[in-house]
């Protein structure tokens, strides 16, 4: 195309030449590795923030594990200069996460947008997050743009994916690009696609400032630095502004765009993207949908968000107790970036001091432990995930527990409770047709309720269906996976609380509960889980000098025993001969001192016993 050429943006400081209707703000979504980094370096490349030299690869994605992962966790923006048809556009991206976990960060993103690619795999077609990305923008009433990506590839069926995107989204399939961002092909249409199809952004100049934060990290030497989408107006350094939720003043000490790397501006106007710092503390002055305007000139405040919601439950714990305060610190340091992370201080008779953090999911809590063991070099054990009950008792009240410790014993369950409940969420699955029954299967085994099944296209069939959010933390997505021979997709939104029979499974080993073993789960699973239990402490737990009674119980009725028989000397071996009561008389001496040791002694409960817990065996 002759009309379209780089521009080089070290001439670009100031960026106020740039009206709203030379702007587009735009994201990437699409189903988990579907090419949303790749096809970002490739754009970056094209308007020349990033040099060619081939090495690019998950440029935005900027924390280790998400490059050992080759997956996003968070969301990063980028600004790019561009020229179309003669007039120069001020481009800002927003790459997002495509795993069910970090839907929370789509949101946010969404809503500093006007418009969204769509990108979807030649050779996969529609997934499930494919499906809940989409809606979520059209629920924004954001202009949507499909692409095909990985249309280079040899099993690449371009035809099918475009028509599977007409049939569910009711889009124009002869409007679909089709690009391979690995390779660059057709990479160079990408841009002036979004600037035809794409609004600009609305908003006045003229009118007071405001400015929507959606986004916030923290860095050691300028402390929170926000990230905010301007809606009215215009802000620069030493502007005085006020947040709307706290009604706190900060002065502004340094504005800019994200470059990828922070770059400052001269200032930041009414529909641009960009970071502002104002010698804010902590990430907890600053909460993500907040509105924030000019001191003394007061606006209406923007629609925020619904605060993430922890789904998983966990105790985090350091393996050398005098670790504790260095992980104290780690943990802190942390949650600074990720302030969907709930931490509260728990004490556990078994694993002493620790903390109960909630996490949006399975994967977001893996990733987090990585993070804590690379970054700060921790040493941690993490219980099994659990997540939050409602118990509904007589009087009318009503109780979260997060933890197996906070729920009810016997006696308060017979006497004050009225009802307990679990979380459920409705379960979106996408896969080829000749494993429906497999996954009909699966849904049923783990007490499912099948809502509807539709065919997408003559191969491939969306099921939906409401599973218990308890199933799904176990190990529901790798039998998934398993049972799909990993062609299956997943995708989950919360569905709300509903009655359940629920029981507390407690370990009692010699007659005494071990807290950090236990877990609440629906009755029916209770025998065969506290069977399986049972077994497994019973081939990790050394032998002692007197019988270890492992028992699990559920409601305080035993369902299963396993006895680690004692070690024991032979004290008969010195008689050779005698009267029979010589030999009696040691035995019944041995008797009394291994019920001496047995009323004194403790039983050592090594670490691989809890790691038992987190494998749960097949």
């Amino acid at each position: 195309m002759n009309n379209l050429r780089v521009i080089d943006r070290k001439k670009e400081t100031d960026i106020s030449t740039y009206p709203p209707d030379l702007i587009r703000n735009f994201s990437i979504i699409a189903h988990i590795d579907h090419g949303k980094s790749t096809l970002a370096d490739r754009l970056l490349e094209l308007t020349g923030v990033i040099s060619k030299t081939g090495k690019n690869k998950q440029v935005l994605d900027k924390l280790k594990v998400e490059r050992e992962r080759g997956i996003t966790v968070k969301a990063q923006s980028a600004s790019m200069f561009y020229e179309y048809n003669g007039q120069k556009y001020l481009m800002n991206l927003i790459d997002t996460p495509g795993h069910v976990d970090f839907s929370y960060e789509v949101s946010r993103s969404l809503a500093a947008c006007q418009g969204t690619i769509l990108l979807v795999d030649a050779a996969q077609g529609i997934q499930a997050q494919t499906v809940a990305n989409f809606y979520l923008a059209f629920g924004e009433g954001l202009a949507v743009v499909p692409m095909l990506n990985k249309v280079d590839l040899p099993t690449a069926e371009p035809e099918r994916a475009a028509q599977q995107i007409e049939s569910t989204f009711e889009i124009d399939a002869s409007k679909i690009l089709h690009m391979s961002a690995k390779t660059g092909l057709g990479v160079d249409a990408v841009l002036p696609s979004v600037i035809e199809n794409m609004p600009p952004p609305s908003g006045s100049i003229d009118q007071p400032f405001k400015a929507l934060l959606f986004d916030t990290w923290y860095d050691k030497y300028v402390g929170v630095v926000c990230l905010m989408a301007i809606k009215d107006g215009s802000i620069r350094k030493g502007d005085r502004i006020v947040s709307n939720h706290s009604k706190q003043k900060y002065e502004v000490t340094e504005v800019g765009i994200m470059h990828p790397e922070p770059s400052p501006t001269t200032s930041l106007q009414v529909g641009q993207v960009g970071y502002i710092t104002c010698n804010m503390k902590s990430v907890s002055e600053a909460h993500v949908g907040d509105t924030f305007y000019r001191d003394k000139h007061p606006v209406e405040a923007l629609p925020g968000f619904v605060p993430a919601k922890s789904m998983v439950f966990a105790g985090v714990f350091p393996i050398d107790a005098d670790e504790f305060a260095r992980l104290d610190e780690s943990i802190q340091k942390l949650t600074l970036n990720d302030s969907s992370v709930s931490v509260h201080k728990e004490t556990s008779a078994a694993l002493g001091q620790g903390w109960r953090l909630g996490f949006l999911g399975t994967l977001h809590m893996d990733v987090f432990r990585q993070r804590l063991e690379e970054e700060y070099d921790a040493s941690i054990l993490i219980t099994a995930p659990t997540v939050p009950y409602q118990i509904k008792y007589r009087d009318g009240t009503t109780r979260f527990i997060r933890t197996p410790a906070d729920f009810p014993d016997v006696h308060t369950m017979q006497d004050n409770v009225e009802s307990t409940m679990e979380p459920f969420v409705l379960a979106t699955m996408i896969f080829p047709e000749r494993y429906l029954g497999q996954m009909l299967e699966l849904c049923t085994l783990h007490r499912g309720e099948i809502q509807n099944h539709v065919y997408i296209d003559e191969a491939r069939v969306l099921l939906k269906c409401r599973l218990p959010m308890a199933e799904i933390v176990s190990d529901f997505f790798d039998k998934l996976k398993s049972k799909s021979q990993g062609f299956a997709s997943f995708d989950y939104e919360e569905a709300g609380y509903e009655a359940s029979d629920l029981v507390k499974m407690e370990v009692l080993l010699n007659n005494e509960a071990v807290d950090a073993l236990a877990s609440v789960m629906h009755r029916t699973s209770s025998v065969v889980a506290g069977r399986d239990m049972a077994k497994r402490l019973r081939e990790v737990i050394r032998r002692q000098l007197f019988d270890i009674i492992i028992q699990t119980a559920a409601n305080g009725k035993i369902v299963a025993r396993e006895t680690v028989k004692q070690l024991r000397k032979n004290v008969t071996a010195k008689c050779y001969g005698g009267d029979i009561t010589r030999k009696m008389k040691l035995l019944n001496k041995q008797k009394e001192g291994k019920k001496r040791m047995k009323k004194f002694g403790k039983v050592e409960l090594p670490q691989e016993a809890f790691l038992t817990v987190m494998t749960k065996s097949e």
